[in-house]
């Protein structure tokens, strides 16, 4: 057997219909086509998804897509029962995690949870700590330091500067 021997089964392939070639069926000019409509024109291109000026699918179906907040604080979770397996007296931040691939975002913040136990002595730092994880650490001899982010606030908050020319009351002197 030869690749050119290879053919089709007989009823497998059947010939499209070549319209267009005269008066059809002998009523009228249709050539095959039907009767009136955008499809018995010729130049006739509809685009895929068209419904004929109803409003489509694609837009009549609710947008998936959900809301996406963007002020979320995303963490990096870790519980106190995964700590207990580092040495004594090691420090613990997002960087020796990142490391040893405990977790794999450094841009989120790490968070310390209080499921399981520990038994070494440890220096935790994290953005936050559960009351329960920092008992736990504590408890266990070591210590659980709070890394803040940003910049700290100055002063109170709605206070202001006082402007030159202003006087106690607050009058400005002109």
């Amino acid at each position: 057997m030869r690749l050119c021997d290879i053919k089709p089964n007989k009823s497998s392939l059947k010939k499209s219909k070549r319209v267009g070639r005269g008066n059809g069926s002998g009523h009228g000019t249709t050539s095959g086509r039907g009767t009136k409509g955008q499809n018995s024109r010729s130049g006739a291109n509809i685009r895929v998804g068209f419904e004929g000026g109803q409003m489509p699918l694609t837009r009549r179906t609710p947008h998936l897509s959900g809301f996406k907040n963007t002020r979320k604080k995303e963490f990096n979770i870790i519980n106190v029962s995964v700590l207990d397996k580092f040495n004594d007296g090691e420090i613990v931040d997002l960087n020796f995690l990142l490391a040893r691939g405990f977790i794999r975002k450094k841009e989120n913040l790490l968070k310390v949870l209080g499921n399981g136990a520990i038994t070494k002595k440890l220096t935790v730092k994290a953005n936050y700590f559960s009351e329960n994880a920092i008992e736990k650490i504590e408890s266990a001899g070591g210590k659980s330091e709070i890394i803040h982010i940003g910049k700290p606030k100055s002063g109170k908050a709605g206070s202001r500067k006082k402007k030159t020319g202003d006087d106690e009351t607050g009058n400005t002197n002109i």
